[in-house]
């Protein structure tokens, strides 16, 4: 690409130099001045070029905003440069007040789109050239959803019957976290950037990515809330702090937490469970399993099975500061498969 730009720019500074020759050739008067004419072609050429680097960063979404803004401003010059305002007034001043008028405001809609390009983007969605589907719902994805990873889970079930929108300063924020110097924070960042690879691999799911920006780094949440508010979509978050500002400002939030929790079975007495023993219980004779929600189960002259699947009923439920644990008695070991 950057070869590209390169020999772009060359040919550009060349026909800059060419085309100032040719204008002194073409016109004879000016034969004389050939020197300084290619001198100023090549400046010129030169300036442009500048220009095109100091504007590196400025992107598409960028320029249409701007070109919107200037659009407006420029309407709303013609219409109070011929408004009755003006009739009475001499052909000098009418011309100096439209010249004003027309460079005050386009400056003025020019600098407000292109701060506002990502509520330009919310109000012209096909600026960006991607014909997006409005009644299909929409969810915004938060770093924290991400990490944790279980939406991926979730989205392979089909269950979550929405498109994911993820805002591209998320994706800047999980980079960063990735390349963090603190393991515990890489080990996380990586495991965001697994769990999006493993969302792009669902072929049903629908995932969008929103070119937004933020310049600094604590307004992350609100822009995050802001979006959401905006596409009139939801968040899907694990942080609290976030979820309870989004619901502050009346935008719903999804709660994996919340889900996990809802999807858990119900413990029943009697009922008969299978669980691996793994370590032997307090009391002679009894063994402790682990259920996949992390339900401790005490299993009644089970030792003998530890590191084995068994069958177990239910005989008592014992609600706990970190959850259940239940009390069970052996049926037997669970036949494989």
């Amino acid at each position: 690409m950057k070869k590209t730009l390169f020999v772009i720019r060359l040919c550009f500074l060349v026909l800059c130099v060419l085309g100032s020759w040719l204008l002194c050739y073409t016109i004879p008067e000016w034969d004389r001045y050939r020197g300084v004419a290619v001198a100023v072609g090549t400046l010129i050429g030169i300036l442009v070029v500048l220009v095109d680097v100091l504007l590196k960063g400025f992107s598409l979404r960028g320029l249409s905003a701007i070109t919107f803004g200037l659009a407006i401003g420029a309407l709303v010059a013609w219409l109070l440069g011929t408004s009755p305002l003006l009739k009475r007034a001499d052909e000098q001043m009418i011309y100096l007040s439209q010249l004003a008028l027309f460079l005050i405001c386009s400056y003025l809609g020019a600098v407000i789109a292109l701060r506002g390009k990502d509520e330009f983007n919310l109000v012209i969605p096909y600026v960006r050239f991607v014909p997006h589907d409005v009644d299909v719902p929409l969810v915004v994805v938060d770093t924290s959803a991400l990490i944790d990873g279980r939406i991926a889970r979730i989205c392979e079930t089909q269950f979550l019957g929405a498109a994911l929108v993820i805002p591209s300063f998320v994706l800047s924020e999980l980079q960063a976290v990735a390349d963090s110097s603190d393991p515990v924070k890489q080990a996380r960042g990586r495991r965001g950037l697994e769990v999006l690879n493993e969302l792009r691999r669902i072929k049903h799911l629908d995932i969008r990515i929103h070119q937004s920006e933020v310049t600094r780094r604590q307004d992350l949440e609100a822009k995050l809330v802001f979006l959401a508010q905006s596409m009139r979509a939801k968040l899907l978050t694990t942080d609290y702090n976030l979820a309870k500002m989004a619901q502050f400002h009346g935008v719903a939030w999804l709660n994996l937490h919340a889900l996990d929790k809802a999807l858990r079975p119900e413990i029943v007495i009697g009922e008969s469970i299978e669980v691996e023993l793994s370590k032997p219980g307090k009391d002679e004779g009894q063994a402790v399993g682990y259920l996949s929600d992390g339900a401790m189960v005490v299993v009644n002259n089970g030792r003998a099975y530890l590191g084995k699947r068994v069958t177990a009923e239910i005989t008592g439920v014992l609600p706990t500061s970190g959850g259940k644990m239940i009390f069970a008695n052996l049926l037997g070991e669970a036949e494989a498969g």
